[in-house]
């Protein structure tokens, strides 16, 4: 072989390394992560569900990639959003912000595994047979139950005044809202309180939601557990501020915004688990076989220089039930 030859074949061989070393790569998997709210408002929780991910052993752009897309609190952008995760084949589904956007994406697939994060009962919803043997391609963890609705609501009305009535506040557009006012009415009449319900689905009806309230003399307002009010959490707090009125939420990120008080489970403790079953899953683990993980952390928080700002008197009952108190 001539010289001119031979360094025109290393040459050659040399250009080839990148690409054959490329095509052994394997393809790095792509979970579409589907969410009701906004990035913004849902920063935290995704971070905590990266953490569980990478307990795993994945992490965003090393080994696994990562398609978001945002409904923005408008539900019906939804099925959109889903199709087009779909249509890009990704490896996994992760729907948060309540189980609406599971719902849809199990409506567009029944191939690709759904991992979901959200309030109320999965098997109502039809995402599983089962908690216990969900049987199909969605799986996740819930945060919600009847039993807190309950606690809630007694906690709130251990700081009124005898015969006091509170407002509910519930998103009208959420599809859980029925299930969601059912729990609050059913917990309201066993302990004999009255209450009266407020609809707020969007940011502008916030004003004339808390116009209401106060033109009604409510004592308080116990704000439903949903994704948008949680997304939105700063605005609540602020008109509850705003108004002088005492509010209850399920989360804890409220008081952690100036709210006055929250019982719930563990956002972030949630997100973290379904972080961990996404990473079962991209690991072979099939939907069907793990388990609908159920909350077993549930905080009582309260914000101490807010209800000192409402003139409140915390009982030294609840404040020695706090998980914490923000001073």
């Amino acid at each position: 072989m001539r010289r001119r030859d031979f360094i025109n074949v290393l040459s050659g061989a040399i250009a080839a390394w990148p690409l054959a070393a490329s095509a052994q790569q394997p393809a790095m998997p792509v979970v579409g992560y589907l969410s009701s709210g906004t990035s913004a408002g849902f920063a935290p929780f995704l971070g905590a569900f990266q953490q569980g991910l990478g307990e795993t052993g994945y992490a965003e752009g090393r080994n696994v990639a990562f398609q978001y897309r945002w409904a923005e609190g408008q539900e019906d952008r939804l099925r959109a959003l889903a199709a087009d995760l779909v249509s890009r084949q990704v490896a996994v589904i992760v729907a948060t912000g309540g189980l609406h956007p599971a719902v849809v994406a199990k409506a567009a697939t029944s191939a690709i595994p759904i991992v979901f994060t959200g309030g109320g009962d999965p098997v109502k919803y039809g995402l599983v047979a089962s908690l216990a043997h969900p049987d199909g391609n969605a799986t996740g963890a819930i945060n919600l139950s009847p039993e807190v609705t309950a606690k809630r609501l007694e906690l709130l009305r251990e700081l009124l005044p005898a015969g006091s009535t509170i407002a509910v506040l519930i998103n009208p557009t959420d599809p859980g809202n029925e299930a969601s006012l059912r729990e609050v009415q059913e917990a309201a009449r066993a302990i004999g309180q009255l209450i009266y319900v407020v609809n707020a689905g969007s940011e502008r009806d916030f004003d004339a939601a808390f116009a209401e309230i106060t033109q009604r003399q409510a004592s308080a307002v116990f704000v439903t557990a949903d994704p948008f009010y949680t997304s939105r959490r700063a605005r609540l707090v602020a008109l509850a501020a705003q108004h002088a009125i005492p509010a209850s939420y399920a989360f804890r990120d409220f008081p952690l915004a100036g709210g006055l008080m929250s019982y719930g489970a563990d956002l972030l403790d949630v997100h973290r688990h379904a972080g961990v079953y996404t990473g079962r899953i991209l690991k072979g683990a099939k939907p069907a076989d793990l388990p609908v993980l159920q909350p077993t952390k549930f905080n009582l928080v309260i914000n101490r220089k807010t209800a000192s700002s409402l003139g409140l008197e915390i009982p030294s009952r609840i404040l020695a039930l706090a998980d914490e108190v923000i001073e």
